[in-house]
């Protein structure tokens, strides 16, 4: 046994002569094979002592122990993955032995094998409505900086209000707002083509889905009467809004102008929030108008400005905006794909539409604020939240139904729907769920329909863990 790969190695070369280290950033990936020698790629650690290696070096060969532990195939297949080397995140270091054919030398190294993402991690903890959201930034953190802040501040000059804060847009922020627009609407269109195809399925008393011709069987439902049914769900067909959690917000008209008070709240439109969101950052849809400043703000307070005298300036010219927005498909008018091919290039533009609209809310959402509720989902796009008093969370009574308004996370805004993940197509056993992953409902239904497994979201899929055969043989496992 040994390891092979069909790359070779280059080394750096340092100044010093001696120098004890020799090392090049980056992974390196091996494969299982029947040689006696490997030779190896860049991208690798090399630690040890001896002279410097030429920086004209041909391939190198590598030998190694055959004795050492982790090479050993275990009696047990099934419990054992090569993948783990694949995907894993581990630090492997293999004794090895560099023979160089032009150069008298035989030096002796230790590679240390190394990865971007962690081989395995923990499942999404599940959080109880009577439990806070905890802050993104400590408290603490928080009144520090505002104490440094401050203290630099002090005897400077005061500086000019930067946008979005002075009225104005981000411009360089405006394309982006498109492409999240496009990337919702492709998403939701393609979503719908998935599920006529692949079977989606959603408990009738909880927020639990799975992607898989039946239900899993775990005793996990939390909805009502559930100690009448010991845990057991209830499996539905699941439509897009299962899929896709819809998070709505208050259209502001001006969302530098005053909060919205208790009474007004059923006068105020609620929109999707992701939507809400570009509107602010730039997009222009005619249903929803909104104020937009040429000029920026005169500040007279803490908490009041007033807008400048824009009389001079011409008349706004309507641009046509330079990304045509797309537009969803009709649940009539929705197509399944005719073949396994096409399901497959499907899957994968959903991907790339969900890692879009995720990336680009997560770059607007660093300069326009998002405020969430720190008790329930309620949403605001706005720098402080409305004056609604619908909170209905665990003792509500005891803050008259008002809202605790902290800063959003994009999980918040895009909320990611968490299912078991299903390996190679094959049910789910009750007694093996410790083995099984999790992945968002979008990758998993992706992924099931032939799309490459990102590599994000590889830890919490558990992709290297071996599934044993039977209960008796998942008992071994230490």
């Amino acid at each position: 046994m040994a390891l092979s790969s069909g790359v070779t190695a280059q080394i750096s070369h340092f100044q010093r002569l001696n120098n004890p280290k020799i090392a090049s950033s980056s992974s390196l990936c091996c494969w299982m094979d029947c040689h006696s020698y490997v030779s190896f790629g860049t991208k690798a650690f090399l630690h040890g002592k001896g002279r410097v290696l030429p920086t004209n070096l041909g391939p190198l060969r590598v030998s190694y122990n055959r004795r050492l532990e982790f090479l050993k195939f275990k009696s047990y297949p099934n419990l054992s993955s090569d993948d783990s080397l694949k995907y894993g995140g581990i630090r492997l270091e293999l004794p090895l032995q560099f023979r160089i054919p032009s150069k008298n030398c035989h030096k002796c190294h230790s590679l240390v094998i190394q990865s971007n993402y962690p081989q395995n991690a923990d499942l999404p903890r599940y959080y109880s409505k009577k439990e806070k959201k905890p802050f993104p930034i400590p408290i603490v953190e928080l009144r520090r900086a505002a104490r440094e802040r401050l203290k630099n501040m002090k005897g400077q000059p005061r500086r000019p209000i930067p946008p979005p804060k002075s009225g104005l847009l981000v411009k360089r922020l405006i394309p982006v707002a498109y492409d999240v627009m496009n990337a919702r609407t492709t998403l939701i269109n393609n979503l719908k083509k998935l599920l006529k195809v692949l079977p989606v399925h959603a408990c009738k008393w909880c927020n639990e889905i799975h992607v898989g011709h039946v239900g899993h069987p775990f005793k996990s439902c939390r909805g009502p009467q559930t100690s009448i049914r010991k845990g057991d769900h209830e499996w539905t067909n699941a439509f897009i809004e299962d899929i896709l959690v819809p998070v709505d917000a208050f259209h502001l008209f001006d969302r530098l102008g005053r909060r919205i008070p208790h009474e007004e709240r059923f006068s105020i439109p609620r929109i999707p929030a992701v939507v809400e969101l570009c509107i602010q950052a730039g997009v222009d849809l005619p249903e929803f108008p909104t104020k937009r400043r040429r000029k920026p703000i005169i500040r007279i307070g803490k908490s009041e400005f007033i807008d400048a005298d824009e009389s001079e300036l011409p008349d706004p010219v309507p641009e046509v905006p330079k990304t045509p927005l797309l537009t969803e498909i009709p649940d009539s008018e929705i197509e399944a794909p005719s073949s396994a091919e096409e399901t497959a290039l499907l899957a994968e533009e959903t991907l790339k539409a969900w890692d879009k609209m995720k990336g680009g809310a997560k770059k607007l959402m660093r300069m326009y604020p998002v405020r969430v509720c720190g008790y329930c989902p309620e949403v605001h796009i706005g720098h402080s939240g409305h004056k609604g008093q619908n909170c209905g969370a665990h003792k509500h009574q005891q803050r008259n139904g008002q809202h605790g308004w902290q800063a959003a996370v994009l999980n918040d805004l895009i909320p990611p729907r968490y299912v078991w993940h299903v390996p190679n197509g094959q049910p789910l056993q009750r007694e093996l769920k410790n083995f099984y992953g999790q992945a968002p409902v979008v990758v998993e239904m992706c992924v099931q329909a032939g799309a490459a497994v990102p590599e994000q979201y590889k830890p919490t899929m558990r992709l290297d863990v071996g599934i044993p055969t039977d209960i008796r043989e998942a008992e071994m496992v230490v």
